[in-house]
């Protein structure tokens, strides 16, 4: 009996790699390091206030404010009500050095790399702020991103310590995907599409794709992706020489 022929190869028009940022190409959360990075560097004085910031993160985990509060209370008491951006720029990039040097999965940058030569388009969708992911971006050769946005009322001048609409997490992070498929005429159908994430929360941009790899997950995903058919890998194992 002659075996079938092969199934003929699908010629998509976009490929786009989706990638989570926080523990699933960095090896910890970045949002604490920068706040840290900053008020070490730029107004120690703010490091008095970390009980206060203990405080917020206990109101948190007591649901007595949501996540985008919790991160907007804790930039005001360690960068400021408002900043000027030619003071935080210059700290966005040295983070980001600092990240690039001594914070990543060496087998997520090995991914990026190989789905940038298969003709990826990559994508970074993360709930961390703009102000800093846009530098940590640049340097991984990254082609868009979606992060969260602070509030810019004085224009390129100033920044402000709230949010510029939804915390860039979970649905609301969904929701934003879909806007920039929608924006850049990317259509479903057209699209191959891989999502990598370490968190249960991205479980909507794992789902929409159509290779979905949970990496180094949580404990949240680490039960649902073998449910989904979802691949696992753990990016720990190898380290950065």
């Amino acid at each position: 009996m002659e075996a079938p022929p092969p199934a003929p190869t699908i010629d998509y028009t976009h490929r786009v790699a989706m990638y989570d940022m926080d523990r699933t190409i960095t090896r910890s959360g970045t949002y604490s390091g920068f706040l840290m990075h900053v008020a070490q560097r730029r107004q120690q004085w703010r490091l008095l206030l970390l009980p206060v910031v203990g405080l917020a993160g206990l109101a948190y985990a007591a649901r007595l404010i949501d996540r985008s509060r919790l991160k907007a209370i804790n930039l005001r008491l360690l960068v400021g009500k408002r900043f000027p951006r030619s003071e935080i720029a210059p700290l966005a990039e040295s983070y980001a050095d600092k990240v690039i040097a001594r914070g990543l999965h060496s087998a997520a940058l090995e991914q990026i790399a190989a789905d940038r030569e298969a003709g990826y388009r990559l994508l970074l969708a993360t709930a961390s702020f703009h102000l800093y992911v846009d530098a940590i971006a640049a340097r991984l050769g990254i082609d868009d991103v979606l992060a969260t946005q602070l509030d810019e009322p004085d224009g390129a001048d100033h920044i402000h310590a709230r949010l510029s609409g939804d915390n860039c997490y979970g649905e609301a992070k969904f929701a934003r995907i879909s806007g920039w498929l929608e924006t850049n005429a990317i259509t479903r159908d057209a699209a191959h599409i891989r999502a990598y994430s370490d968190h249960v929360s991205d479980h909507p941009m794992l789902h929409f794709a159509d290779e979905a790899v949970a990496t180094t997950p949580s404990r949240g995903l680490k039960r649902l992706a073998p449910k989904m058919g979802w691949q696992v890998v753990d990016w720990r194992a190898k380290r950065r020489r």
